[in-house]
C-alpha cells in the first residue's frame, strides 16, 4: 500500500466543484456514523487490507505477521492465521473451501481452510511485496498485485495453489485491481497515474488509461453493471471512467491521502477511506455528477475499506500513533510509529 503523503493539486477544480453542491438535491440521503469500535490489540505495528467473508459474516483483518479473523456481527475475536511477514491482501475465491492472504516480506501468497483457519500452503514465489489481490470470475484465476519494482502481476490456480503465469505490465506502483467479470481486469497505478487494463484469459495487457486530473491512484471499485470504475487519487479526487471507452467521464472531490474504495451498488454510493481520518461518501445526483454527500469522522490512520452489501455497514482498521521522529535526509518523511495495543476496527453504517 502506498506509504507517501501527497501534494494536493486541482485546488481549482475542486473549489468550482464544490461551489455548486448547496443546489444539488439531497434524495434518499442517508447519515453514516461509527456504530462500533472493535478492539483487536496485539504487538503488531502494522497492518493493510480487511476482507468480509459474506457467506460466514467472517471479517479478515490483514495485521502485521498474522491475519485476525472477527465475528462481523458480534466483534467477537474467531481465530486468526499466523506465521505471515506481512500481511496484506485477503481473497476468497468463489465457492471453493480455501482463502488466500499475501506475505509481502517473504513474497508468497500463504493458502488457508476457510472453516479452520489452518494454513494449507505456502506459496513461493511470487514478484515482490506481494499487496493486494482478487479472484476474476471469468478466468477462475486469482491475480495477485506485486506491488514492488516488478510492475506485474502473478496468477495462481485457487484450486491447486500453484503460480501458472505472469502478467506484465511494465508498471510503476501497482496498487488495486478490480474485474469486469466479462474478461477484462483493471489495476491502478499509482507512479504513472493510470489505470491498466488487460484480458484474465489471454493475460496480454490491452491498454493503459491515463486518469488524469487524477493523480497517483490507490484504491479502486467498480460498477460492473454501469460499466465504470472508480479510482481514489492521492490528489484528493475520486476519479470516474467508462470501461467501455476508458475516458474519464466524471471526477468529486474527496478526503486527504485515500487508500481504500468500495461501492454499493445497492444504495448507490462510492466511498473512499482516507489517512486523515474520514470517510468520504459520494452520490450520482444525476447521470455523470457525482458529488460529496458526507465526509464521516473515523480515526487518523483508517485508510482501508470492507463493505457488507447486504447491511452497507462499512469497516476500517485503525490504530493510534505517537509522534513521527524528526526528519532525516536518508528519511524526509518519516512516519508517525504506531502505538502497539492501539489497533481496532471501526464500523461504519448507514
Amino acid at each position: 500500500m502506498r506509504m507517501a503523503t501527497h501534494c494536493f493539486a486541482a485546488l481549482g477544480l475542486l473549489a468550482a466543484m464544490t461551489a455548486g453542491l448547496a443546489a444539488e438535491p439531497a434524495h434518499d440521503s442517508a447519515t453514516y456514523h461509527v456504530a462500533q469500535r472493535i478492539p483487536i490489540g496485539g504487538s503488531d505495528t502494522s497492518y493493510d487490507y480487511l476482507r468480509l467473508d459474506p457467506a460466514t459474516q467472517h471479517l479478515y483483518v490483514a495485521h502485521g505477521t498474522r491475519v485476525d479473523v472477527l465475528d462481523a456481527s458480534t466483534g467477537a475475536h474467531i481465530g486468526e492465521i499466523g506465521r505471515l511477514a506481512g500481511a496484506h491482501g485477503i481473497e476468497f475465491p468463489g465457492e471453493g473451501p480455501s482463502g488466500f492472504a499475501t506475505s509481502g516480506v517473504d513474497r508468497a501468497v500463504v493458502m488457508f481452510d476457510r472453516r479452520s483457519l489452518k494454513i494449507q500452503r505456502f506459496i513461493k514465489y511470487t514478484g515482490v511485496k506481494p499487496d493486494a489481490l482478487a479472484f476474476d470470475p471469468a478466468s477462475r484465476r486469482l491475480f495477485v498485485v506485486n506491488g514492488g519494482t516488478t510492475g506485474d502481476l502473478t496468477v495462481i490456480d485457487p484450486a491447486s495453489g500453484a503460480i501458472i503465469a505472469t502478467v506484465e505490465l511494465q508498471g510503476g506502483k501497482l496498487e488495486q485491481i478490480a474485474f469486469d467479470g466479462r474478461g477484462r481486469g483493471y489495476v491502478n497505478d499509482e507512479k504513472q497515474s493510470v489505470v491498466h487494463v488487460f484480458d484474465s484469459r489471454t493475460l496480454e495487457p490491452i491498454a493503459r488509461w491515463p486518469l488524469g486530473p487524477g493523480e497517483e491512484p490507490t484504491g479502486l471499485a467498480m460498477d460492473r453493471a454501469g460499466g465504470r470504475i472508480f479510482a481514489a487519487c492521492g490528489n484528493r479526487l475520486l476519479v470516474v471512467v467508462d470501461i467501455a471507452t476508458g475516458r474519464v467521464v466524471a471526477t468529486a472531490p474527496i478526503g486527504a491521502d485515500p487508500d481504500g474504495a468500495a461501492y454499493d451498488a445497492g444504495r448507490g454510493r462510492v466511498f473512499t477511506s482516507n489517512r486523515d481520518g474520514t470517510l468520504s461518501v459520494v452520490r450520482e445526483v444525476a447521470p455523470g455528477r457525482f458529488v460529496p454527500e458526507q465526509t464521516v469522522k473515523t480515526a487518523p490512520g483508517a485508510r482501508t475499506i470492507a463493505l457488507d452489501e447486504s447491511s452497507g455497514r462499512l469497516f476500517l482498521p485503525y490504530a493510534e500513533f505517537g509522534p513521527a521522529p524528526p526528519p532525516t535526509p536518508a528519511v524526509p518523511e518519516p512516519a508517525a510509529p504506531m502505538i502497539p495495543g492501539s489497533f481496532g476496527v471501526l464500523v461504519v453504517a448507514p
